[in-house]
């Protein structure tokens, strides 16, 4: 019996659910994080997935490790001292370097030279974001904790959260260091293991990655923000010219329909951003709701600095997104209430075109029996005359006057030319 014959895409596929596993990470460690996004959403970046393989290529030299397959698209391995993950994603690709020699002084830009300066000025894009995430015993008593925090973060920022069942604290203020990087501290219990910790600082990045990608959403709605309220209002100008009649309805079409025509750009422009937005801003929720935070002495927590520093954005960018949406269904139903009004328009305009031919059709036809009958005392005029000289010589042989002749032939000529026109006519209808 032979085989059953595998899809092409099976081991390919299964191989991707475990292609990302989260690293084993003991404390203490230092963290090293960074986000590279291209200029332009994913769609221009497709083409481009070469030169982010080309840049991981040259750091791995730069420290002499082993390469990766060329169509890779995660990597995680040895580097010198460090440990490094590389994962492509559809608009970015992230690095994250681990050490575990700490600096003596915490969130020490230094710790951030495991990419060198050249390397990162190579960089196939910009910036999206970096981070420094460092990773320590907790100690047995808050108190020291609390005062690393106040002197590591800016206090009305500060979020702090116990994660997974007290498995660990972690806290940020997600503002950017005078270094350029956001910071994140997480204290760690001796019980928690280390696929654990990998778990949480996995995470706490992606937090940070997506919270950045989906703000871009948000930098968006800013920035068309102007756009969109003068093209709202001219549609409310043109409806209300529309309703008051100032304007021709084919000059008020077509004035909505360029309107339309930009307007559709716009949303053409900003429809992919704005569901990448949605999509990464389900995957923050998701990631902060997968730490089950619970408060740590009081302080806000993550999902806390979210509801109050965050959703306002995002609901800014789905508001954004519905009133382009109101205002293309407002733009469409006007331009059909003007197509109808035009049609109408014309619909009566052509009404009257019809009768006024009608009225230039009976018109014609009693003018062609008025013709018709001339036609027909002209030709009997000369028919009779005809008639009259062809048979003026039998009269003189009769002994009959002209005059008698032509009264006699007048009635049966006329009679006969008549009928010739008449059938004339009815054979041409």
């Amino acid at each position: 019996m032979a085989p059953i014959t595998d899809h092409p895409l099976r081991y390919a596929l299964t191989g991707e659910l475990h292609a990302r596993p989260f690293p084993n990470i003991r404390s203490p460690q230092v963290v090293s994080f960074l986000a590279i996004k291209q200029a332009g959403d994913a769609a221009a970046r497709d083409r481009d997935r070469g030169a982010d393989m080309e840049h991981l290529v040259a750091l791995l030299k730069h420290y002499g490790a082993p390469l990766p397959d060329r169509d890779a698209t995660h990597y995680y391995g040895e580097m010198g001292k460090f440990h490094l993950k590389w994962e492509q994603h559809t608009e970015f690709v992230t690095y994250t370097a681990f050490s575990s020699e700490l600096s003596g002084r915490p969130f020490d830009p230094a710790e951030f030279d495991v990419f060198p300066a050249h390397w990162l000025d190579a960089a196939p894009g910009q910036r999206l974001t970096s981070s420094l995430l460092r990773l320590m015993p907790m100690a047995r008593k808050s108190e020291p904790m609390l005062e690393q925090l106040r002197e590591w973060f800016v206090p009305e920022s500060l979020a702090v959260g116990q994660v997974l069942d007290g498995a660990a604290v972690v806290a940020s203020d997600f503002r950017i260091d005078p270094a350029g990087h956001t910071r994140f501290a997480v204290f760690v219990p001796e019980q928690t293991g280390t696929r654990r910790v990998g778990r949480i600082i996995q995470r706490l990045l992606e937090i940070e990655t997506y919270k950045t990608m989906s703000m871009l959403g948000f930098a968006l709605t800013r920035e068309i923000g102007g756009q969109v309220g003068e093209m709202d209002r001219r549609i409310s100008d043109l409806m209300a010219k529309m309703s008051a009649q100032e304007m021709r309805p084919e000059e008020t079409l077509n004035a909505l329909l360029d309107v339309s025509v930009e307007l559709e750009n716009v949303v053409a422009q900003t429809s992919f951003r704005f569901a990448g937005t949605a999509a990464y801003k389900a995957i923050v929720d998701e990631r902060i709701a997968a730490l089950r935070e619970e408060r740590f002495e009081g302080r806000q927590g993550f999902g806390e600095f979210m509801m109050r520093r965050y959703e306002p954005a995002m609901r800014t960018v789905i508001s954004m997104e519905r009133r382009l949406e109101r205002m293309s269904a407002r733009a469409l139903r006007a331009s059909d209430l003007l197509r109808t009004r035009v049609d109408v328009e014309r619909s009566a305009q052509n009404q009257s075109i019809l009768e006024s031919m009608d009225t230039r059709a009976d018109l014609q036809l009693r003018l062609q029996k008025t013709v018709e009958g001339l036609s027909v005392v002209a030709i009997s005029y000369y028919a009779v005359s005809l008639a009259g000289y062809l048979l003026y010589p039998l009269g003189e042989v009769m002994g009959v006057s002209k005059g008698l002749l032509t009264a006699f032939v007048t009635l049966p000529v006329v009679l006969l030319v008549w009928a010739a026109v008449r059938r004339l006519r009815q054979h041409i209808e």
